[in-house]
């Protein structure tokens, strides 16, 4: 992570656990290439979780519009809170599941996992994004929400790289954007 500069970008330390993340077969693993065809559907995330602990899972796109022009910086894929154990689909969605969507021309974009271990239930008081939204999005900071409900470091994380293909305009008008004519 340190290599990929997500440290310092994203996270002050590295987690000492690799989160398990599949697309179907594919496997995330610390920085390799998928599409955002291969990623468009929600992945499976697993770590060693404590039974009745609480956790909050994020995806973010440090690389937003591209990595050497990171105004957007982090750009929120997708976030679940108050998930008991590793049970995701019981947790609390905050942010919806939005695969890949790089723009033409930006080249690999980092796309990163990290599970905090919440220090119980907390009452997020963000606003919910729905899959349709930019709303919540653009401009979010792992760091600042960590700080913000007293999260600590992560204990577990993961990312692939994904660089645009023919599925991106696809995710950039589900989002209501027309970023591929700028």
């Amino acid at each position: 992570m340190e290599e990929s500069q997500i440290i310092p970008d994203i996270i002050e330390r590295a987690p000492p656990q690799e989160l398990q993340v599949s697309y179907g077969r594919l496997k995330v693993h610390l920085g390799n290439e998928l599409t955002p065809t291969q990623v468009k559907a929600k992945p499976t995330v697993h770590w060693n979780a404590e039974h009745y602990a609480f956790y909050v899972l994020s995806m973010t796109d440090p690389d937003v519009p591209s990595r050497d022009d990171h105004e957007w910086r982090e750009f929120s894929h997708w976030m679940v809170g108050n998930i008991l154990g590793d049970k995701i689909n019981n947790g609390e969605v905050i942010t919806e599941y939005v695969g890949a969507g790089p723009l033409n021309g930006t080249g690999l974009h980092r796309y990163v996992f990290m599970v905090f271990k919440q220090p119980g239930k907390i009452n997020f008081t963000e606003p919910h994004a729905d899959k349709n939204t930019l709303d919540g999005r653009p401009q979010f900071s792992t760091k600042e929400f960590a700080e913000r409900y007293n999260l600590g470091d992560p204990i577990a994380g993961n990312f692939f790289q994904a660089k645009y293909d023919d599925y991106v305009p696809t995710i950039h008008e589900q989002l209501g954007t027309d970023l591929e004519k700028k």
